[in-house]
């Protein structure tokens, strides 16, 4: 019987200290984990965060404002194709009432996402973006609003936006062509990710966990890819397939490897702004508590309107879809209280 290829505690001792491993060393590091290994990542990832952020986690107040999308992404449930899908796109004015709503709750950071929805053009975003701007002066901007020109990335800066953030959705071209149309091109989403870059804003990447043709492999592209393009913000989530999509009979990805990949990400990033997702919270009761757990520190409750919350559905069975937004940062906050930490009303900018 031949030995291991590597020791996982010196891996993991590795990691800790450096930051970084290779290829081939993230890999069996996520191949071979065990209980013991996850645990010594897992305390080894709230001990640096806390280091950095102490007991703190940050809310964003999403704002889902469109449905409507113009991709065809295998395993997205507002593809183009879901002739199913109910569409909707809120007004100006219905934005800036969740942003209004949002404020009075507490928020510091609003996350207008969506589709890429044509309608949204740069003449529509940047009244928007200066009127949430001018209203709510300390609050910070996020847009999450997918593929769009180097010239209208610098046009919504200026306007005022703050952060953008768009999922890689993994970092290995064979694979993102299995989850993408062949309109869809890995190349230009990474072009977009270094651009955003350049222009100065504060950047989130991320990929999901457990998604369909993934391997430890390509999860340790996912990793390299986090530990060299050092990103401000990274989020991640376990593929969770929807009913009308090609993907539909794939098995979802698990609570415990999310985990486990977030306190890796800790380590490679000690800064990083890391959220615990609704994704998260959707395949596991205790989902979004076990993120923080494992080393996370952002949430991002919903400020959507009530009657567009299940419109919105990327995948299945979405948690707090019902809920008013009142009601969705009171839970949050009771339930991160419980494990020990506290929720805190700020923009939550990363901590270089």
């Amino acid at each position: 019987m031949s030995s291991p290829l590597f020791d996982q505690k010196e891996l993991a001792d590795k990691l800790i200290n450096e930051h970084k491993l290779s290829l081939r060393e993230y890999a069996f590091l996520i191949e071979n984990r065990t209980q013991e290994s996850s645990e010594t990542l897992r305390e080894a990832a709230v001990k640096v965060r806390r280091q950095i952020y102490g007991d703190e986690v940050y809310l964003r107040g999403l704002i889902e404002i469109s449905s409507y999308c113009k991709n065809d992404c295998l395993y997205c449930g507002i593809r183009k194709s879901n002739r199913a899908a109910e569409r909707y796109r809120l007004s100006e004015e219905e934005i800036l009432s969740c942003c209004r709503e949002g404020y009075a709750l507490g928020y510091r950071t609003f996350v207008l996402q969506g589709g890429e929805d044509l309608w949204f053009t740069d003449e529509r975003l940047i009244p928007l973006i200066e009127e949430i701007k001018k209203e709510f002066p300390d609050c910070a901007v996020t847009l999450s609003l997918g593929e769009r020109s180097k010239a209208s990335y610098e046009a919504l800066f200026s306007a005022g936006a703050d952060r953008y953030l768009l999922r890689h959705e993994t970092a290995d071209k064979a694979h993102y062509e299995r989850l993408h149309p062949s309109s869809m091109s890995f190349e230009n989403r990474m072009r977009c990710l270094e651009e955003l870059k350049e222009i100065g804003y504060q950047v989130g990447c991320g990929f999901m966990v457990g998604s369909p043709y993934q391997t430890t492999e390509t999860l340790a592209e996912d990793l390299k890819f986090v530990e060299t393009f050092k990103p401000d913000m990274c989020g991640i989530g376990p593929f969770v397939p929807h009913r009308n999509t090609p993907f539909k009979d794939f098995p979802q990805g698990t609570a415990e490897l999310c985990c486990f990949l977030l306190s890796v990400l800790r380590l490679i990033s000690p800064s990083l702004l890391l959220p615990s997702t609704t994704a998260l919270g959707t395949i596991d009761p205790n989902g979004r508590e076990k993120g923080i757990l494992a080393g996370a520190n952002v949430v991002m409750p919903n400020l959507s309107p009530t009657e567009v919350r299940k419109k919105y559905e990327l995948y299945d069975n979405k948690i707090c879809t019902g809920e008013e937004s009142a009601q969705c940062r009171d839970c949050l906050e009771r339930r991160i209280r419980s494990i020990g930490y506290r929720v805190v009303t700020s923009r939550g900018d990363v901590k270089k």
